[in-house]
């Protein structure tokens, strides 16, 4: 951190199921500050740290560390051909951004969590719920949005950082599964990364043992 070191403040939670890892307990690292800005939250997350609403966190699991924090550097990023067809194969879509959210964006995410993930810990979906890991009390994240014609169909919650980005969180109408829209969403993300300059695309955490949180490996090269 430049000539000057700062030193940060961190607890533990207590332990608990882990949310992607059957028979695994969970433990995250959460930092304790109350003045946290953009540029101290990029250098966290280069350090393998995300956020949750206004919480920022690592795990630090006993006896685990399947967790593995991974980036795209924007400007050695390179395209495969499956990636390449799901691009094409959406070219009658269009996108936005949108600095603020919105009450379809919700009923988007509530639609997606209830239909996908009614095993997870984020069912069943709530406006305060939503509220409490898309948005942060120190910074605003982006919002962007794909539609088919007028219909909202896919939004990604995105940080804009100094120097990167960082996806947070993506949802899409289910009726579009076919469409591979998770996917088009991050590479959407490299594309308005690169119109940005950023140097970095967060990623969040990949787990090869999970089948819902191991497919980031397919964005190559990535770092770890």
């Amino acid at each position: 951190m430049n000539s000057k070191t700062r030193q940060l403040a961190v607890g533990r939670t207590k332990t608990f199921p882990c949310s992607y890892l059957d028979a695994k307990q969970e433990q995250l690292m959460v930092l304790q500050e109350d003045v946290i800005d953009a540029a101290l939250f990029e250098q966290l997350l280069a350090l393998g740290f995300r956020r949750s609403g206004s919480m920022i966190y690592k795990p630090q699991c006993p006896q685990c560390s399947a967790c593995l924090p991974i980036r795209l550097a924007i400007n050695e990023f390179s395209i495969s051909k499956r990636q390449k067809r799901t691009l094409k194969n959406n070219q009658d879509l269009n996108w936005k951004i949108v600095d603020h959210k919105t009450e379809q964006q919700y009923q988007l995410y509530e639609r997606y969590v209830n239909t996908r993930h009614s095993d997870g810990p984020m069912y069943p979906a709530t406006p305060e719920q939503y509220d409490s890991f898309a948005t942060a009390s120190w910074m605003q994240p982006l919002f962007i949005e794909l539609r088919l014609e007028d219909k909202l169909i896919g939004v990604a919650v995105t940080d804009v950082l100094p120097h990167s980005l960082s996806a947070i969180y993506s949802y899409f109408d289910p009726e579009y599964h076919k469409r591979s829209l998770g996917s088009l969403l991050i590479l959407l993300q490299t594309q308005i990364a690169k119109m940005m300059h950023k140097h970095f695309l967060y990623l969040g955490y990949q787990i090869d043992e999970s089948r819902k949180m191991n497919y980031k490996r397919d964005y190559r090269p990535h770092q770890i």
